[in-house]
């Protein structure tokens, strides 16, 4: 399928790229909507979608919040703050998760997908600052 790249597209992309990080598509339609007042957050849901169905971002899902886009392609897993709602990179080798190769119920494993979850130093500071009072 050959997508043509409209402004609306390129604008979302660079925008995600220039975040360096992992936005919501209401974070985004924020960050575009300086630039184009007149696009909608549908238009800005609708070409995320287009985005990551032709693998130009990464749709992020993270225990049933509202979705996030990743414009980094490469294997990599996130780790989630359930304080804060931050996600970050997180570095884990692919050896270090070890994925059944014998018992994968006549699956053929095409990638994979940890969920990581704890509390971002942020928010262990907050916390210890709380129980101190």
């Amino acid at each position: 399928m050959q997508l043509r790249m409209t402004n609306q597209r390129e604008m979302i992309l660079r925008e995600l790229k220039k975040s360096k990080g992992h936005l919501t598509a209401d974070e985004l339609y924020e960050r575009v909507k300086k630039f184009m007042p007149r696009i909608s957050l549908a238009t800005v849901y609708r070409n995320l979608e287009i985005l990551s169905d032709v693998n130009m971002i990464r749709k992020l899902e993270i225990s049933g919040r509202q979705k996030r886009f990743d414009s980094e392609l490469e294997d990599h897993d996130h780790i989630y703050c359930v304080e804060c709602h931050r996600i970050e990179n997180l570095e884990i080798s692919k050896n270090q998760v070890e994925l059944p190769v014998e018992d994968a119920h006549g699956y053929t494993i095409t990638g994979r997908r940890l969920e990581v979850t704890g509390v971002c130093p942020r928010c262990q500071k907050k916390i210890a600052k709380t129980k101190k009072q």
